[in-house]
């Protein structure tokens, strides 16, 4: 197995290598359209930016690896930030309300998992259901009306800033990124994940438990969304059950162009980092350049559409490496059998 997380990481240096330069261009070309894109301001905001997606990102990351998908964390994150910004507004402390609203994260997760595991639904179709049916409940919270947060504990959350330069939702995403990758690269159960996805049959070969491993991973992707959500709310100064559409598209695109691999078993946190960074630098620099809405979506699909064909080229790619390493194998043991004999 060992092995195997060894052959990932090196195929995978490539795929950082292009992620690195196409960061480089975008700072050069944004930077040279619009000379406030290269400010240390910029960056920070970028970063905030990212706490949104970042948090979600990961969490897809660990999925799509297990070769599952979740299509409901933006609803999670709406209606996390609703159910956060109405406990707060009643007087309930702000600890405790986010503490609420990510184990109502949990509990989708949980569904979801259910669904997937039990009722034996497509991630796809269970997930979009419950997209569906969680925006609706953060519009019937609030009655389709935002709602004002006025507890200063609870606006900190998103608006503080350590030493007066460091967001506290920044510094949280880049302490998740570290946990995550060292859980992923350097744990059994980021292992196991990595097993499941490669081939589930040979999971339960090796004693793994494929129903205990996607609960597991559901749970955290909601709950990572539903974190998300609230520290937005807190952001915002309110909880609005419109937040947070297509989040889930961007995170997804964010761990593909990163190379986690949509056909499961391949991709790294530390990936997905790069992919976000690029994605958030992208949509900034449009931003910045005063592209109009329309064609800032028309082109975020189109990077969608790039990643999905990077991740073509590298399983075609990894597909022809293992055969040419397998034909190479079977050439080396034939002249071992010819001797014997």
């Amino acid at each position: 197995m060992n092995n195997l997380i060894y052959k990932l990481k090196k195929s995978d240096f490539a795929d950082k290598i292009t992620l690195i330069v196409a960061m480089v261009l975008l700072v050069v070309l944004f930077g040279a359209l619009n000379r406030n894109y290269v400010t240390g301001a910029n960056m920070i905001n970028i970063l905030i930016a990212c706490s949104l997606t970042g948090f979600v990102a990961i969490g897809e990351t660990n999925l799509i690896i297990a070769n599952q998908n979740d299509l409901s964390a933006g609803s999670v994150a709406a209606c996390a930030g609703v159910l956060a910004a109405i406990l707060a507004r009643e007087g309930v402390p702000a600890i405790l309300a986010l503490a609420i609203a990510v184990c109502a994260g949990f509990l989708v997760g949980a569904v979801n998992a259910g669904l997937v595991t039990f009722l034996k639904l497509q991630p796809f179709i269970a997930t979009l259901a419950t997209m569906s049916v969680v925006r609706g409940i953060a519009y019937i919270l609030c009655n389709g009306k935002a709602v004002a947060i006025s507890d200063k504990t609870f606006i900190k959350f998103g608006n503080y800033r350590i030493f007066g330069i460091l967001p506290v939702p920044v510094l949280l995403l880049l302490i998740a990124f570290i946990v995550f990758g060292i859980i992923l690269s350097k744990t059994y159960f980021g292992r196991s994940i990595y097993v499941l996805g490669g081939n589930t049959y040979a999971a339960r070969l090796a004693g793994l438990n494929p129903t205990r491993i996607i609960f597991k991973l559901h749970i955290i992707e909601s709950g990572l969304a539903a974190f998300a959500g609230v520290l937005l709310a807190a952001r915002m100064n309110s909880g609005q059950p419109s937040a947070c559409n297509g989040l889930e598209f961007d995170a997804i695109t964010a761990a593909v162009l990163g190379g986690t691999a949509f056909t499961g078993g391949v991709g790294t946190i530390f990936g997905t980092f790069l992919g976000m960074l690029v994605l958030q630098g992208f949509k900034t620099g449009l931003n910045m350049v005063g592209v109009q809405t329309f064609w800032q979506q028309v082109a975020q699909g189109g990077l969608l559409v790039v990643a999905l064909a990077f991740d073509f080229y590298r399983k075609h790619t990894r597909d022809k490496r293992a055969l040419e390493e397998s034909m190479a194998a079977r050439g080396a043991q034939l002249p071992n059998k010819k001797a014997r004999a």
